[in-house]
């Protein structure tokens, strides 16, 4: 008798539908997994076998072959432990068969206890889209599997409960379904910064049509303080976004436990050493890098002449592209990664070139080769360039309370509202996101609007990316003055917010 037990696996971020086929035939005792698995999906016999035995059941004395199918998919990990253990039970006789519209995944230890896994969400949701009705997984993953609408979710404990539920002697509760709400971080609050008002606009600009910022100032001007607050301004995430972010960081291994959902956008901030790989993903099994953990939220660069060019090149095409694929030997992935870029630098490599009492020790001649470690490319792909000045002493005496970063979000949100109402049906979902083809739909100049920008093309020598991210901004500005037009004063101050292009001149 060949017995299937449906499963799933992984390709990237994507789960896909595996079966596994259990037969046992005559011949001298052995066990083999046919379907292309990996090393950890073959040490999964002895696994296996330990679990039957220390669960009562008898370990048949056959042969006994397993077929993960489709063949043609590499299988990795240990979560294919639970169905080739129910599979071989269920064609010995002792066991009857799991419904043939449910899932199971699990990792089992030798005692038969049924360990976590990495990547349920994904793989319960393509479980949902092949028609399944219930997915048996690890009790610790099963509030992240309830995020899938439509399945019932029975968590696992132990592979004894799974066989009481198997024979009806006792059912397993059921998973409540998981509930979404869009949270915003506690803590770091704008209230904290004295001063800095334009960096402030400029940072509210961004959050609200998710713009790529870099923030050029001495040290100790306020860039860092102020990135790590941005978190506490960006827009609430819908559930979809939740959903795409929740899928990345549970193949990541990164969901926090009791906490099935990413509710917050993230924040990743690597260090300057971070390498290529490390940016883009990857390793022998293709993992989701910086890049991609930051989907719908913010990569934070800090000292960004400090990066290794490579890395920082890195950048250029999932910025323009909002995806990255990565290609290794075992195979090609790819990843989400529309993030929002947020970089920080000193002027020179001193810090002081520009500053009003403290004296630059660089050349000219250095300071021009500190600026040139970022390349054209990568600068001309980022919106906002932000001069962040020392603050005033006035500033810091005086501590009158600033706005809160509550205010603010309420403004940020307004803004995002009109964006999502604005582009209802369309493939654009914030105005960073903006394509040519919609962009003389959605970003119509008037004729002072035209001549300001025809000027500033001349005078600033702007490329025609340049001129296109311009124009994206003022969009961002026109929504939060709640304007549906681009006026020439929204024109006027998104091109004050493009400082390297006026220093090219």
């Amino acid at each position: 008798m060949v017995a299937k037990v449906n499963t799933a696996g992984l390709t990237g971020i994507e789960g896909h539908l595996v079966i596994c086929e259990c037969d046992l035939s005559g011949g001298l005792p052995r066990l083999d997994i046919v379907g292309l698995p990996g090393a950890s999906v073959r040490e999964s016999q002895d696994r296996v076998r330990a679990a039957a035995k220390n669960c009562g059941f008898q370990f048949p004395a056959r042969r006994i072959t397993i077929n993960l199918a489709p063949g043609e998919l590499r299988k990795e990990g240990p979560i294919y432990d639970l169905p080739i253990w129910a599979g071989i039970l269920a064609s010995s006789g002792q066991l009857p068969l799991p419904p043939e519209d449910s899932c199971m995944l699990g990792e089992l230890s030798l005692e038969g206890e049924v360990r976590a896994a990495n990547g349920v969400l994904p793989m319960a949701l393509c479980a949902r889209e092949m028609g399944m009705k219930s997915i048996f997984v690890p009790a610790d993953n099963a509030c992240e599997a309830a995020v899938a609408e439509g399945l019932i979710v029975y968590p696992v404990r132990h592979a004894r409960e799974l066989a009481e539920h198997l024979l009806g002697q006792k059912l397993i509760e059921p998973q409540p379904p998981a509930e979404f709400e869009s949270t915003a971080p506690q803590g770091l609050d704008f209230a904290d910064v004295m001063g800095q008002e334009n960096v402030k606009r400029g940072l509210e600009i961004a959050a609200a049509g998710s713009h790529n910022v870099l923030l050029i100032g001495s040290p100790g001007s306020g860039k860092s303080m102020l990135s790590h607050r941005l978190p506490s301004i960006l827009p609430d995430m819908t559930r979809e976004e939740a959903l795409e972010v929740t899928k990345i960081y549970s193949v990541a291994g990164l969901l926090e436990k009791g906490r099935p959902m990413v509710t917050q956008r993230p924040f990743r901030s690597p260090h300057h050493t971070v390498s290529a790989a490390g940016l883009a993903g990857g390793g022998r099994t293709p993992r989701p890098g910086e890049i991609s953990l930051a989907h719908n939220g913010v990569l934070f660069l800090d000292e960004l002449p400090e990066y290794r060019s490579d890395a920082l090149e890195v950048l250029r095409q999932p910025l323009e592209d909002g995806c990255i694929t990565v290609s290794r030997v075992s195979g090609s992935c790819t990843y989400p990664s529309r993030f929002m870029l947020v970089c920080a630098m000193n002027p020179c490599k001193c810090g002081y070139y520009g500053h009003p009492t403290r004296p630059c020790t660089c050349t000219e001649q250095a300071v021009r080769a500190y600026r040139k470690r970022l390349s054209g490319p990568l600068l001309d792909r980022i919106d906002l360039h932000i001069d962040v000045a020392p603050v005033a002493y006035e500033s810091l005496r005086e501590r009158t309370p600033a706005e809160s970063s509550a205010a603010v979000r309420a403004r940020v949100n307004a803004a995002r509202a009109r964006q999502t109402a604005r582009y209802a049906g369309t493939e654009v979902t914030c105005n960073a996101t903006l394509t040519p083809a919609r962009m003389a739909q959605f970003c119509a100049l008037d004729e002072a609007g035209k001549a300001l920008m025809q000027r500033a093309f001349d005078v600033m020598g702007l490329t025609a990316r340049a001129y296109d991210r311009i124009l994206k901004v003022a969009r961002t500005i026109a929504d939060l003055d709640g304007q549906e037009n681009i006026g020439a004063q929204h024109l006027a101050e998104a091109i004050q917010f493009r400082t390297l292009d006026e220093e090219k001149q």
